[in-house]
């Protein structure tokens, strides 16, 4: 288990696509699991939020992504997401590889999830509302998308001086 440093925005291995977990790798995903738990949980004590992370955000190109609620977390490995519906909402996003800075997009109301857990078991999730923006923040990360891609314009940004940390 090891806190590790979260790339930064401007890291080209933030673009990167992610590569699948295979099952016989299923150790790597634990390791990678833990050390996202234990980077979101320093990121959280030193900057007050964050409640998920994908591992490229910890330059660890495979489709693992970490959620913690608090009293809940989950693992998705090799996650598949699909919209429920064509519904969006207007929101400001921010990220642990850019804190301070928030992104003006659209991101559907609800979404289903299909992934494998680390029993290497299928596993079907929906989310709606925060929590389907949420995984398909961390989502686009696998994909090598950052949330200032999905701008709805080029006066879609604004800095949070509660999140920097620095101010």
């Amino acid at each position: 288990m090891a806190k590790r440093e979260i790339l930064l925005l401007g890291s080209e291995n933030l673009y990167k696509i992610s590569k699948e977990i295979i099952e016989s790798d299923i150790k790597k995903a634990e390791q990678i699991l833990e050390d996202l738990h234990d980077t979101m949980m320093s990121f959280r004590e030193k900057y007050g939020f964050g409640r998920a992370i994908a591992a490229p955000q910890i330059n660890e190109a495979y489709r693992v992504i970490y959620m913690n609620l608090g009293n809940e977390s989950t693992a998705f490995i090799n996650p598949k997401l699909e919209p429920i519906g064509d519904e969006v909402f207007e929101m400001w996003d921010d990220c642990m590889s850019f804190p301070g800075l928030e992104v003006k997009l659209w991101r559907y109301k609800a979404v289903r999830v299909y992934y494998k857990d680390l029993g290497w078991n299928d596993c079907v999730i929906e989310f709606e509302d925060d929590l389907a923006e949420l995984i398909q923040h961390e989502y686009d990360h696998l994909d090598g998308i950052l949330a200032v891609q999905r701008a709805i314009d080029n006066k879609s940004f604004r800095v949070n001086k509660d999140k920097l940390g620095c101010f």
